[in-house]
């Protein structure tokens, strides 16, 4: 016997010993089992078993009335697993986790259902994202905001991030993380304990205000997904990490200049307080302050002007700047009040749209694409458009379901860092920086644009033909250069034609982007784009 299905059949051994909240099915299906009276009797069972469970209920999929292991198609469990969620939606409930096996030539699952319906998620919901240089600090700070835990000085709380055991191991971030906590009319609602994903779903559901984080990468040759990072979410503040015992580097002028080039709010945390003296501290705030007096912004020191300062005053402008130690959790209390009291900043202008950032396959679920919704709202059961693929169509989808930090959610509004479950696409077409629409959309997919781009650094002149990598909402691609007078200079604006070197992307006037070769950089925004033929 394969140890999976040893694993599988000890489960169902103790599904049989806990009795009354566990069912046996082999399949469920839309044509039978919601049909007629079906619908309100399988309902009815559910609330049963969950009510024999004290709120929870397991249901075993792909075996016979007696337990038997038959194993079903994956096409079979997929549809099972829709028609089991609406089930519990019905119930007032939702599918928390699913474990698959496979058996004869088929899958059996294991689905653990819970008493609690879909969120609603229309509470007010603040997008943060994160950057500094590697080791100053960035998932540690963030570990121990979103569970109120203070470090053990070797990075302990940064693993209670959505990260990679790889990244854990190496203690260095290789790609973006997620994290999340919120507050009520008692303070903060933190996640109790960071390895359950079910108790990050917790947090989703009990806040009233949610404070998400996009942990960027601070390690300098992963620069390029940090800029992912901040250009392709829609985020409503950055938090720009600075450690008081190294002070600003290469890489904080770096990531402080992506940040303002795309206008967003941003908090300098000056982190690591506890290695240092408070002189050390001093000279720190004092170099990050003329950093930011270098770009024309004006820092605030919070401790020197209040939380009620920095909340009335912080813009495009204003940076204000806190002074903070994971280890001793000070200044965790002030960043905790900040995030309570900072109003949302992004627009929800238009209709659903959400850029692709990464996709990945779930058993019984299938493709999933996930990624910051840009506007507008989605449900599940709605019909979208993917794309452009590289020819430039776009491919008919719809809506599974839809999660927001491991919680099943009813739909999903502008703002939402989300992942949805897509019908009608294998996982395999999807690719970062295609883009989710309604059904009803029309879009162009465009190969070339024309912007108003400014050259922040750069060794020589930037001539006819210059290939960089341009980041545009969840896009990052190398593009042709060819500027409106032959040449930019660094320091020089003007007017460009961009055309994407290898396949077309959905591009806006207005959009704004970051184009990055080597040490050169520059910021862009699209005035016209020109349709494929």
């Amino acid at each position: 016997m394969s140890r999976d299905r040893a694993l599988l059949e000890r489960a169902l051994d103790r599904g049989e010993q806990d009795g009354g909240n566990v069912e046996f099915k082999e399949r469920l299906s839309r044509d039978v089992h919601l049909e007629g009276g079906r619908r309100e009797s399988l309902a009815a069972q559910l609330r049963h078993r969950l009510l024999s469970g004290d709120g929870e209920a397991t249901y075993v999929v792909g075996v016979t009335d007696d337990g038997g292991l038959a194993g079903i198609d994956p096409d079979t469990f997929s549809e099972t697993m829709d028609v089991l969620s609406l089930l519990a939606e019905e119930a007032d409930a939702h599918i928390e986790d699913v474990q698959t096996w496979g058996i004869n030539d088929g899958l059996v699952g294991v689905a653990q259902v819970r008493e609690g319906g879909v969120l609603e998620t229309d509470d007010e919901h603040v997008v943060v994202g994160t950057a500094g240089h590697v080791d100053h600090g960035k998932s540690t700070l963030v570990g121990s905001l979103v569970t109120g835990k203070a470090d053990d000085g070797d990075g302990a709380t940064r693993a209670f991030l959505d990260v990679q055991p790889h990244e854990v191991e190496r203690g260095l971030s290789a790609d973006l993380s997620y994290a999340v906590y919120g507050f009520d009319d008692e303070g903060p609602v933190r996640v109790r304990n960071p390895n359950r994903k079910a108790d990050r779903a917790d947090v989703v559901q009990n806040a009233d205000r949610l404070v998400s984080f996009v942990d960027t990468v601070g390690h300098e040759p992963w620069l390029r997904t940090t800029i992912r990072g901040l250009v392709g979410q829609k985020l409503d503040y950055g938090l720009l990490v600075v450690a008081a015992d190294d002070g600003p580097t290469r890489t904080t002028r770096e990531h402080l200049g992506v940040l303002l080039a795309t206008d967003l709010p941003t908090i300098v945390a000056i982190t690591k307080t506890d290695t240092v003296d408070q002189q050390r501290v001093d000279e720190v705030e004092r170099e990050v302050e003329r950093l930011l007096r270098e770009v024309d912004k004006s820092p605030l020191r919070v401790s020197r002007h209040g939380v009620d300062a920095a909340v009335d005053e912080i813009s495009e402008r204003v940076v204000p700047i806190v002074e903070t130690s994971a280890i001793t959790m000070d200044g965790l209390e002030t960043l905790d009040e900040l995030f309570d009291r900072l109003p949302k900043t992004s627009q929800d202008t238009g209709e659903f749209r959400m850029y692709v950032d990464r996709s990945y396959s779930v058993t019984g679920v299938g493709a999933v694409a996930s990624g910051t919704v840009m506007a507008g709202e989605v449900e599940a059961g709605d019909e979208l458009l993917i794309g452009p693929m590289a020819d430039g169509r776009f491919q008919e989808v719809e809506v599974r379901s839809i999660e927001m930090h491991y919680h099943r959610v009813d739909k999903a509004q502008a703002g939402r860092i989300v992942g949805i479950a897509l019908k009608g696409i294998k996982e395999s077409a999807i690719e970062r920086g295609m883009v989710l629409l309604p059904r009803e959309a029309d879009p162009d997919p465009v190969r070339e644009f024309e912007a108003e781009v400014m050259v922040l650094n750069h060794p020589t002149r930037i001539g006819e033909g210059y290939e960089p990598v341009v980041h545009l909402e969840t896009i990052g691609e190398a593009a042709a250069f060819y500027p409106e007078n032959g040449r930019l200079l660094p320091g020089d604006s003007g007017t460009t034609t961009v055309r994407f070197k290898f396949r077309p992307y959905l591009v806006e006037e207005g959009q704004k982007f970051v184009f990055r070769e080597g040490r050169s950089k520059g910021v862009g925004t699209v005035t016209d784009v020109t349709p494929m033929e």
